[in-house]
């Protein structure tokens, strides 16, 4: 469901979106192209293969980007958080499904008027571009999940990044939100339902963190969970 958009300057995470590159008057172009966007919990946002026609800047809510394998399993390839970017395509298709976690509103923007906007602010391209970057740094961190760490340094290295995460956005990392199901955080790092419950009961044992309920995760501290993230 689209509504009309709001001043970008009361948007709450304006800092951390693309659109933080631009000032003043600049604003006001690039919102005649936007609309708010909202999707409940489990709803798709857009799916792979899909025309690309349009790219989106999350503003609340979480959001699962995954893969179909052609046996038919699924291998999440991202979680995405308030700030962050997703529908980037380097061709006319998106490369992967989005589905909404909880509830999700979010920037939509045509995708071929905001690139045409980008001649006119370059500053406005170059902003996306790093958020390409950072995307790609993203993947490659999970290529080393995938490949070379334990269960435990997966477990450990996926609750540091949800608390990373939260500190970006200017939240207390006292208590890590994780609002994706066990079963996500399996098909993200490769690994079975039962291995995730067994590795978080571990580290629940260990006192390295505390279990309030299965969305809400309490850290003894953040330097433990680098060290095991580590393999230290």
């Amino acid at each position: 469901m689209a509504v009309r958009p709001q001043l970008c300057e009361a948007c709450s995470i304006k800092d951390l979106t693309f659109c933080s590159a631009l000032h003043g008057d600049e604003h006001d172009e690039l919102r005649q192209l936007l609309t708010h966007a909202h999707y409940d919990p489990h709803s798709t946002i857009f799916h792979e293969a899909e025309d690309a026609d349009y790219v989106f800047n999350v503003t609340s809510g979480s959001v699962k980007l995954y893969k179909l394998l052609g046996d038919g399993r699924r291998q999440i390839t991202g979680f995405l958080f308030a700030g962050d970017f997703l529908g980037l395509a380097l061709n006319a298709n998106y490369s992967y499904t989005a589905e909404a976690i909880e509830p999700v509103t979010a920037c939509r923007f045509p995708r071929q008027k905001l690139e045409k906007l980008f001649d006119k602010f370059p500053h406005l391209e170059k902003r996306m571009l790093g958020m390409a970057v950072d995307e790609l740094a993203a993947a490659q961190d999970q290529m080393l999940l995938l490949g070379r760490k334990t269960a435990k340094e997966k477990v450990a290295s996926f609750l540091l990044m949800l608390a990373r995460r939260q500190e970006l956005r200017g939240e207390s990392t006292e208590t890590i939100n994780v609002p994706m199901s066990r079963s996500d955080i399996a098909d993200y790092l490769g690994l079975t339902i039962e291995t995730v419950s067994r590795t978080l009961t571990q580290l629940r044992k260990e006192s390295t963190i505390s279990l309030k309920d299965n969305r809400h995760i309490e850290a003894v501290g953040l330097d433990m969970l680098e060290d095991l993230a580590e393999g230290l």
